[in-house]
Protein backbone atom coordinates (compact mmCIF):
# COMPACT_ATOMS: atom_id res chain seq x y z
CA UNK A 1 0.00 0.00 0.00
CA UNK A 2 1.29 3.48 -0.87
CA UNK A 3 0.75 5.98 1.94
CA UNK A 4 0.38 9.30 0.15
CA UNK A 5 0.57 11.30 3.40
CA UNK A 6 4.27 10.43 3.56
CA UNK A 7 5.21 10.82 -0.10
CA UNK A 8 6.96 7.47 -0.02
CA UNK A 9 8.31 7.93 -3.54
CA UNK A 10 10.50 10.80 -2.29
CA UNK A 11 12.13 8.75 0.45
CA UNK A 12 15.89 8.89 0.14
CA UNK A 13 17.90 5.76 0.81
CA UNK A 14 21.18 5.50 2.65
CA UNK A 15 24.17 3.44 1.61
CA UNK A 16 23.72 -0.14 2.78
CA UNK A 17 26.39 -1.90 4.82
CA UNK A 18 26.54 -5.60 5.60
CA UNK A 19 24.52 -6.13 8.81
CA UNK A 20 26.39 -9.42 9.33
CA UNK A 21 29.53 -7.39 9.96
CA UNK A 22 27.98 -6.08 13.19
CA UNK A 23 28.75 -7.62 16.54
CA UNK A 24 25.85 -8.99 18.61
CA UNK A 25 26.07 -5.89 20.81
CA UNK A 26 25.86 -3.60 17.80
CA UNK A 27 22.88 -5.52 16.44
CA UNK A 28 21.16 -5.10 19.82
CA UNK A 29 21.62 -1.32 19.65
CA UNK A 30 19.72 -1.28 16.35
CA UNK A 31 17.17 -3.81 17.62
CA UNK A 32 16.17 -1.39 20.37
CA UNK A 33 14.53 0.89 17.77
CA UNK A 34 12.42 -2.01 16.52
CA UNK A 35 11.44 -2.91 20.09
CA UNK A 36 10.27 0.65 20.75
CA UNK A 37 8.31 0.70 17.50
CA UNK A 38 6.74 -2.63 18.38
CA UNK A 39 5.31 -1.02 21.52
CA UNK A 40 3.71 1.71 19.41
CA UNK A 41 2.40 -0.85 16.96
CA UNK A 42 0.71 -2.64 19.88
CA UNK A 43 -0.85 0.61 21.05
CA UNK A 44 -2.22 1.30 17.57
CA UNK A 45 -3.81 -2.16 17.64
CA UNK A 46 -5.40 -1.17 20.98
CA UNK A 47 -6.94 1.90 19.33
CA UNK A 48 -8.39 -0.22 16.52
CA UNK A 49 -9.64 -2.76 19.07
CA UNK A 50 -11.31 0.02 21.06
CA UNK A 51 -13.03 1.17 17.86
CA UNK A 52 -14.36 -2.33 17.38
CA UNK A 53 -15.65 -2.27 20.97
CA UNK A 54 -17.46 1.04 20.37
CA UNK A 55 -19.01 -0.35 17.18
CA UNK A 56 -20.18 -3.42 19.12
CA UNK A 57 -21.63 -1.26 21.91
CA UNK A 58 -19.18 -2.54 24.51
CA UNK A 59 -17.44 0.84 24.92
CA UNK A 60 -18.80 4.37 24.61
CA UNK A 61 -17.27 7.14 22.51
CA UNK A 62 -15.95 9.10 25.52
CA UNK A 63 -14.14 6.01 26.76
CA UNK A 64 -12.61 5.55 23.29
CA UNK A 65 -11.07 9.03 23.42
CA UNK A 66 -9.79 8.32 26.89
CA UNK A 67 -8.12 5.10 25.68
CA UNK A 68 -6.42 7.00 22.87
CA UNK A 69 -5.23 9.81 25.13
CA UNK A 70 -3.77 7.37 27.68
CA UNK A 71 -1.58 5.60 25.16
CA UNK A 72 2.11 6.43 25.24
CA UNK A 73 2.04 7.07 21.51
CA UNK A 74 -0.61 9.76 21.89
CA UNK A 75 1.15 11.37 24.83
CA UNK A 76 4.42 11.36 22.93
CA UNK A 77 3.06 13.03 19.83
CA UNK A 78 0.90 15.43 21.79
CA UNK A 79 3.92 16.81 23.55
CA UNK A 80 5.62 17.64 20.24
CA UNK A 81 5.53 21.00 18.56
CA UNK A 82 2.94 23.56 19.59
CA UNK A 83 1.44 21.18 22.14
CA UNK A 84 4.65 20.88 24.11
CA UNK A 85 4.12 22.78 27.35
CA UNK A 86 6.73 21.20 29.56
CA UNK A 87 10.15 19.64 29.33
CA UNK A 88 9.46 17.07 32.06
CA UNK A 89 8.70 14.12 29.79
CA UNK A 90 11.33 14.83 27.15
CA UNK A 91 13.30 11.65 27.69
CA UNK A 92 10.22 9.49 27.26
CA UNK A 93 8.92 11.16 24.13
CA UNK A 94 9.86 8.88 21.25
CA UNK A 95 10.05 11.26 18.31
CA UNK A 96 11.52 14.05 20.37
CA UNK A 97 14.29 11.68 21.41
CA UNK A 98 14.85 10.79 17.79
CA UNK A 99 14.76 14.37 16.54
CA UNK A 100 16.89 15.89 19.28
CA UNK A 101 19.28 13.11 20.27
CA UNK A 102 19.36 10.07 18.05
CA UNK A 103 19.29 11.81 14.67
CA UNK A 104 22.00 14.35 15.55
CA UNK A 105 24.20 11.53 16.90
CA UNK A 106 23.75 9.63 13.66
CA UNK A 107 24.50 12.70 11.55
CA UNK A 108 27.60 13.48 13.59
CA UNK A 109 29.02 10.08 12.71
CA UNK A 110 27.61 9.67 9.19
CA UNK A 111 26.52 12.87 7.45
CA UNK A 112 25.54 10.95 4.33
CA UNK A 113 22.31 9.98 6.15
CA UNK A 114 21.19 13.63 6.21
CA UNK A 115 18.51 13.25 3.52
CA UNK A 116 17.05 10.20 5.30
CA UNK A 117 16.98 12.03 8.63
CA UNK A 118 15.35 15.09 7.04
CA UNK A 119 12.62 12.90 5.53
CA UNK A 120 12.01 11.11 8.84
CA UNK A 121 11.62 14.46 10.64
CA UNK A 122 9.17 15.57 7.95
CA UNK A 123 7.19 12.37 8.52
CA UNK A 124 7.08 13.06 12.27
CA UNK A 125 5.18 16.24 11.49
CA UNK A 126 2.73 14.38 9.26
CA UNK A 127 2.11 11.85 12.04
CA UNK A 128 1.57 14.60 14.62
CA UNK A 129 -1.07 16.10 12.33
CA UNK A 130 -2.80 12.75 11.90
CA UNK A 131 -2.93 12.27 15.66
CA UNK A 132 -4.58 15.66 16.00
CA UNK A 133 -7.12 14.69 13.32
CA UNK A 134 -7.87 11.42 15.11
CA UNK A 135 -8.36 13.23 18.40
CA UNK A 136 -10.68 15.78 16.77
CA UNK A 137 -12.70 12.99 15.20
CA UNK A 138 -13.09 11.46 18.69
CA UNK A 139 -14.15 14.83 20.13
CA UNK A 140 -16.70 15.19 17.34
CA UNK A 141 -17.94 11.65 17.96
CA UNK A 142 -18.46 12.35 21.66
CA UNK A 143 -20.30 15.58 20.77
CA UNK A 144 -22.49 13.71 18.30
CA UNK A 145 -21.14 15.72 15.36
CA UNK A 146 -19.73 12.74 13.47
CA UNK A 147 -20.07 9.01 13.27
CA UNK A 148 -17.76 6.16 14.13
CA UNK A 149 -16.87 5.72 10.45
CA UNK A 150 -14.88 8.98 10.48
CA UNK A 151 -12.99 7.95 13.62
CA UNK A 152 -12.22 4.55 12.11
CA UNK A 153 -11.03 6.16 8.87
CA UNK A 154 -8.68 8.46 10.78
CA UNK A 155 -7.39 5.59 12.94
CA UNK A 156 -6.80 3.35 9.93
CA UNK A 157 -5.05 6.19 8.10
CA UNK A 158 -2.82 6.76 11.12
CA UNK A 159 -2.11 3.03 11.44
CA UNK A 160 -1.06 2.85 7.78
CA UNK A 161 1.18 5.90 8.09
CA UNK A 162 2.80 4.63 11.27
CA UNK A 163 3.40 1.23 9.74
CA UNK A 164 5.05 2.77 6.70
CA UNK A 165 7.10 5.26 8.73
CA UNK A 166 8.36 2.65 11.18
CA UNK A 167 9.31 0.26 8.38
CA UNK A 168 11.24 2.99 6.54
CA UNK A 169 12.99 4.16 9.68
CA UNK A 170 13.95 0.62 10.63
CA UNK A 171 15.18 -0.19 7.12
CA UNK A 172 17.34 2.92 7.01
CA UNK A 173 18.55 3.26 10.61
CA UNK A 174 18.74 -0.08 12.42
CA UNK A 175 22.08 -1.01 10.83
CA UNK A 176 23.64 2.48 11.19
CA UNK A 177 22.59 2.69 14.85
CA UNK A 178 24.62 -0.43 15.54
CA UNK A 179 27.50 0.32 13.20
CA UNK A 180 27.88 3.87 14.52
CA UNK A 181 27.44 2.83 18.17
CA UNK A 182 24.45 5.13 18.75
CA UNK A 183 23.32 4.94 22.37
CA UNK A 184 20.28 7.03 23.15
Amino acid sequence: MVVTDLDEARRPRGHKHDPEALTPGQRQLGRHLIDVHDGYRQEMRQVLDALDQVAAGALDAAALRSVINQLTMRQNYWTLGAFCATFCRLLTVHHTIEDEAMYPAILERDGSLGPVIDKLKEEHEVIAGLLTRLDQACVDLVAGDTGLDRVRAEAERLAAVLSSHFAYEEEELVEPIGRLDIRV
